[in-house]
């Protein structure tokens, strides 16, 4: 238990330091470039995640699981894995600028913006690395490599600032991140006596085999979480891409320690699964409490604040961030239950019918979008997002009946004497724990 807890203590604190520095950033540079230069980036970020699940081949979901089944045959995973991936981001990187080019043919920026950005995707074939060091329960050498990348790039960045470069350089600065973390985490896989890369065709097939059921699925999350910033690119401006995503990043601001709390339940669901349903339940709803009443805390307290907000982080040339931001806030509530609920249903075994409620959530994402942008603008993007994860993770509950089983627990999970009754079992375990020490 101590290897499992100060595993996931480095997770945690990459990610802590990373959202710091990312809201820092992202920030300065926002105010820097101006809404629509900072659309524009945004814009290329959001092409290039659209083809990521087909560049990942679905594999980040199986391959701890892989060096956990056959340590023996590491290395060949890890190698077949690369190449594999490799191929696949190569011609992710063409369909990526094809796209663009018959979409953009008259914007020159957005043309050479777009193929600087992809570049990132022949790095980020190297993330496989990390499952192997997740597999080891030694995620901080991960973490510090991620660290010391992400303190790199953000000098850089601020480097660009001050020298007041182009936006084509603002492009390539997530290419140097991942560079210098496939660097690193090759050197340290090869201090730690990892084994020899190798390629072998039947294990990419049987990979792939196992693998291809979570594309779809991923993209599909991929689609209801980026179409709005395409979608307002093409149907309104750049500057419309830019007050949205300001007004997304800081919704987003707290994500890191909702991520932290569901991370740290997932393993004790899983245990009271085996030892009673009761226990199991209990705890799957405790989660969804807790979710819930602290997501509502931050939604009326960024509502209420987003003017401060925006004015202080992105300053006024972002006023029209406002609105989408006391609408877009409202949606993390939904978004993080989905996220707990789907530690319910890999725990029930369910995981075939997650395509299928995220093809819903894309399919209804894409029409709302094109409904509601040409009335609101900015803010029907925000619209579309907080009715798209309210559809996909509270309504496709009751909609599809394999899965109609978590919506019961949720519904208790609304209960404010257990989130009251949760918190004050918190405090007296950190003040029992304090006492001791």
């Amino acid at each position: 238990m101590k290897k499992e807890i100060e595993n996931a203590s480095w997770i945690i604190l990459c990610r802590i330091v990373q959202a710091i520095l990312a809201l820092i950033i992202s920030m300065i540079t926002a105010r820097y470039l101006g809404p629509s230069n900072f659309g524009l980036l945004n814009y290329a970020i959001s092409v290039v995640a659209f083809v990521l699940p087909v560049m990942r081949l679905g594999l980040t979901s199986i391959l701890v699981q892989e060096f956990i089944a056959e340590p023996d045959k590491e290395g060949e995973t890890l190698g077949t894995s690369i190449i594999i991936s490799m191929i696949s981001a190569i011609v992710c990187i063409i369909g990526v600028n094809l796209f663009v080019f018959i979409t953009n043919a008259e914007e020159m920026d957005t043309l050479i913006v777009c193929a600087l950005y992809s570049s990132v995707l022949v790095f980020q074939v190297f993330e496989v690395f990390n499952y192997w060091f997740q597999s080891k329960l030694q995620a901080k050498y991960s973490s510090i490599i991620a660290l010391i990348a992400y303190g790199i790039v953000s000098f850089y960045k601020v480097y660009l600032l001050i020298t007041k470069k182009s936006i084509y350089w603002f492009s390539v600065a997530n290419t140097l991140d991942y560079l210098i973390i496939a660097i690193g985490l090759y050197i340290i896989y090869r201090n730690k006596c990892g084994q020899k890369l190798t390629y072998n065709g039947k294990r990419a097939r049987r990979l792939l085999s196992i693998s291809k059921y979570y594309i779809i699925s991923d993209l599909m999350v991929v689609v209801f979480a980026q179409t709005d910033r395409v979608m307002l690119k093409s149907m309104i401006d750049n500057s419309a891409t830019g007050y949205y995503s300001a007004a997304v990043t800081c919704a987003s601001m707290t994500q890191f320690i909702f991520a932290a709390i569901i991370d740290s339940m997932r393993p004790t669901i899983f245990e009271g699964k085996r030892v009673s349903e009761d226990v199991y339940k209990q705890n799957l709803t405790r989660l969804f409490s807790i979710i819930t009443y602290l997501s509502l805390i931050q939604s009326i307290l960024m509502t209420i604040l987003a003017p401060i907000i925006i004015r202080i982080l992105y300053g006024v040339d972002y006023s029209a961030s406002v609105s989408a931001l006391q609408i877009v806030v409202w949606y993390t509530t939904f978004s993080y239950l989905g996220s707990a609920r789907n530690i319910w249903i890999l725990a029930e075994g369910k995981q075939k019918y997650l395509w299928q409620i995220n093809l819903f959530g894309a399919l209804a994402n894409v029409f709302l979008n094109a409904i509601l942008i040409p009335i609101v603008g900015v803010n029907g993007a925000a619209l579309a997002s907080l009715v798209t994860q309210f559809l996909t993770n509270v309504v496709t509950g009751f909609i599809f009946k394999p899965i109609r089983g978590v919506n019961e627990i949720l519904v208790r999970g609304f209960n404010p004497r257990l989130f009251l009754e949760t918190f004050s079992i918190v405090i007296r375990s950190i003040n029992g724990r304090h006492s001791n020490e």
